[in-house]
């Protein structure tokens, strides 16, 4: 009996959990996306070079180096700032982290030309930059320099929109970076040049 009386209510257990799992779905209520599922997507342009085209030699490891000017259509409404990216998948290494810059102020619409290396450049004011993967020489921009005859490399700038600055410590990395924006991000941009020597 007390076997029987077991089963049955083991039974009952179960359908109730099945149903519960099963109710959001019956009822058409879905839970609401995180932000990451949902984000607006803006433009971003560079004066330098257009999107799928070869980067300017000075923008790159065998020129000066430079950080590309980059522009940006209007973000999504409650952006207070953003976080930049730029890697290299291509890389025979796996993907390559060229720069890692956030808490551009959100007001911004273009990055000019060159921003300086080092944790927290001049300009843009409040913006701060975090390793990308050469051993040395590691805050900030460093272009693109792939292997000789490795064929073409892509390199993809990706802007996100936040809904606020991150309280994230100068020097971190990308994975450090990415984290910290986990439901924070309301937009994203991206822009792909390439490079081959």
């Amino acid at each position: 009996m007390n076997r029987r009386f077991h089963e049955m209510r083991c039974s009952f257990l179960l359908t109730l959990v099945f149903a519960a799992a099963l109710a959001p779905a019956a009822c058409g209520k879905e839970q609401p996306p995180v932000k990451e599922e949902n984000v607006m997507t803006f433009a971003m342009t560079s004066p330098a070079f257009k999107h799928g085209e070869r980067i300017p030699k000075q923008h790159t490891g065998e020129g000066a180096d430079l950080s590309p000017p980059l522009e940006w259509a209007e973000p999504p409404a409650g952006t207070k700032a953003f976080a930049l990216v730029c890697d290299d998948p291509d890389a025979p290494v796996g993907t390559w982290d060229h720069w890692v810059i956030w808490n551009i102020p959100g007001a911004l619409r273009k990055l000019p030309e060159g921003i300086a290396r080092g944790e927290k450049p001049a300009d843009p004011a409040g913006a701060v930059q975090g390793k990308n993967s050469w051993p040395k020489d590691n805050i900030g921009y460093r272009g693109p320099m792939p292997p000789p005859g490795h064929g073409t490399h892509h390199y993809n700038f990706v802007l996100y929109a936040l809904d606020a600055p991150l309280d994230l410590k100068a020097g971190a990395n990308k994975k450090e970076l990415l984290a910290a924006m986990k439901g924070r991000i309301l937009g994203q941009a991206k822009l792909t040049g390439t490079y081959s020597r």
